[in-house]
């Protein structure tokens, strides 16, 4: 194997091919990644890199004049997802005789609109179900697939059937998703059906807590706590049970109070008429 270095690229074939293009030739030199190619000075429309050991097509620079690359007879397993930010004007991508296996493999040159010529023969991916009509719908811009034209009812059958295609992956990402932590499926709103009648749940002071206010309130022994307890009603704040039984028990005590009290003011007057009488 040998490095492509800049000396490599400097002392490789610099011609003219048949179609008047300026072209770079590293056929053969069994190179196994792409670098240095900055040392090009963006001079070349082609560059051939037939009969090497390539396996990614990555690692460009940014080659503005570069419009065909030529890679059959590699070992390419993946394609860099920024070719079209680096080589914006590519037209000839020739990848015949590689190893992209998958229809996703070529998913990255859907970004390369200025793309017309691709050729994946003797690439694994080409045995896949549709893989032509896949190819056009992902790559609008291209006119030959395969050193096949493309025609206009492949265009339309592409469209078409990979259209149906995005058109069921909404719907199945719709469904109802399930729990990871139990199984259950998760509720979902589906247009036009009824919604599930709404559980009324009770709000605000119950029964019991408004009837203990008001024995509170009756209970009450200054104009003060009265107006307290009221404003309390009315704004929905419930004091404690613990209040109420303290106010109810300091209501109990003060009439044990006021009862003892009148029962020693009755035995002072028992008293006095005693005194009186004797």
């Amino acid at each position: 194997m040998v490095r492509l270095s800049a000396q490599l690229i400097n002392m490789s074939a610099q011609k003219h091919n048949p179609v008047r293009d300026w072209e770079l030739d590293l056929r053969g030199y069994r190179i196994p990644i792409i670098e240095n190619l900055g040392a090009t000075l963006d001079q070349f429309d082609t560059i051939d890199f037939t009969d090497n050991d390539i396996r990614k097509l990555d690692k460009f620079p940014l080659l503005k004049r570069l419009k065909h690359i030529l890679l059959s007879n590699n070992r390419i397993v993946r394609i860099s997802e920024d070719l079209q930010e680096n080589l914006p004007n590519l037209e000839t991508l020739i990848l015949s005789n590689n190893s992209l296996k998958e229809l996703s493999d070529i998913d990255p040159l859907s970004t390369i609109t200025t793309l017309k010529q691709l050729s994946l023969l003797g690439n694994p991916v080409v045995t896949k179900k549709n893989y032509r009509y896949y190819v056009i719908s992902k790559i609008p811009s291209l006119r030959v697939l395969d050193f096949s034209r493309i025609k206009q009812r492949e265009r339309e059958a592409a469209a078409k059937m990979f259209k149906k295609k995005k058109s069921q992956q909404p719907q199945q990402q719709t469904a109802a998703p399930v729990s990871k932590e139990n199984g259950a499926k998760a509720k979902t709103f589906t247009p036009g059906e009824k919604l599930a009648p709404v559980r009324q749940v009770p709000t605000g002071p119950s029964k019991d807590d408004v009837a203990a206010i008001r024995k509170a309130i009756a209970s009450a022994q200054t104009l003060e706590e009265i107006e307290r307890l009221n404003q309390m009603l009315k704004s929905g704040q419930i004091p404690g049970h613990e209040d109420l039984q303290k106010r109810a028990g300091d209501d109990r005590d003060s009439k044990r109070s006021q009862r003892a009290h009148e029962e020693e003011e009755e035995e002072e007057d028992d008293d006095d008429r005693m005194e009186d009488d004797g």
